[in-house]
């Protein structure tokens, strides 16, 4: 028996249905389920919400999250090797889970979201390695600001986290930094060493929580990209010759910015001037 349920085993899970994990999917199997209670438990309250998943594989955070009180769990899965799995999952949990079979790039968070709005949907999920930063990108960079999650509760590879959550001067700091800071207060919660993983990566994995900003500093998101791409497409040069396709000291200057600075130095507030004036 497992520690949370009557389900088998994870391991046992597997081997029943031949669910060896696949490099091009990004799979690294969480199969302790002590440790996908404590993702779970930082999404608290589950209850009452709905809980989207990304990449359940064999189900492990999937038990986690019901066996923690989520009412209404969706599980985007496109390796089909892994349904029946989650259809044991569903039947032990009648009406709480909910699996869709699909490409999660091309998942719209629209069609699961709770009639009585944002605060009701909460993303969490331990993301394939290979499309983990994409799926970011897809929900903070969106049109719709609030957007339809109140959190995201996400793990990935250490060196990514430390990108998401960098602060100006930091060398990890760079254009996934300014996006999710200027939308976001993300924050590191704790670190998962590869040997919890089957197979075990060869990096450090970092669980962190995004929570949107109500309200972000007026700027378009479209000039805001790329301006931050343009910048950080050149980090080792001075701005005035890094955003010189952009409009260069002309731009620095009006937005009151020396033109003899880096990229790295920035703060969100004076790239979201340099948008501004850009638009």
């Amino acid at each position: 028996m497992s520690p949370i349920d009557s389900l088998p085993p994870l391991r046992a899970v597997l081997e029943e249905h031949g669910l060896d994990p696949k490099r091009s999917l990004g799979q690294n199997f969480l199969l302790d389920l002590n440790l996908t209670g404590r993702i779970a438990r930082q999404a608290l309250p589950l209850e009452g919400a709905t809980i989207v998943e990304i990449g359940p594989g064999p189900g492990g955070l999937t038990r986690a999250l019901l066996a923690e009180g989520a009412s209404h769990v969706v599980v985007v899965e496109k390796d089909s090797r892994c349904i029946p799995a989650l259809e044991a999952i569903a039947a032990h949990y009648p009406g709480r889970l909910d699996i869709r079979r699909a490409d999660a790039l091309d998942f719209d968070l629209a069609e699961v979201a709770h009639p009585d709005g944002a605060d009701a949907l909460k993303i969490v999920a331990n993301l394939p390695y290979n499309v983990g930063t994409q799926l970011l990108l897809n929900w903070i960079a969106t049109p719709q600001w609030p957007p339809v999650w109140s959190s995201l509760t996400l793990m990935f590879q250490r060196e990514v986290a430390e990108r998401i959550v960098a602060v100006p001067g930091s060398k990890h700091y760079g254009r996934l930094g300014v996006l999710a800071g200027w939308r976001t207060q993300a924050k590191i919660l704790f670190d998962v060493p590869p040997e919890a993983f089957t197979p075990p990566p060869k990096v450090t994995s970092s669980v962190i929580q995004l929570r949107p900003r109500a309200e972000p500093e007026p700027a378009s998101l479209a000039a805001l990209e790329r301006v931050t791409a343009t910048a950080f497409g050149q980090r080792r040069k001075m701005l005035r010759q890094s955003l010189k396709s952009l409009g260069g000291e002309a731009l620095l200057v009006a937005a009151d910015i020396d033109p003899q600075r880096r990229a790295e130095t920035l703060s969100i507030s004076e790239f979201v001037r340099l948008a501004n004036g850009l638009d």
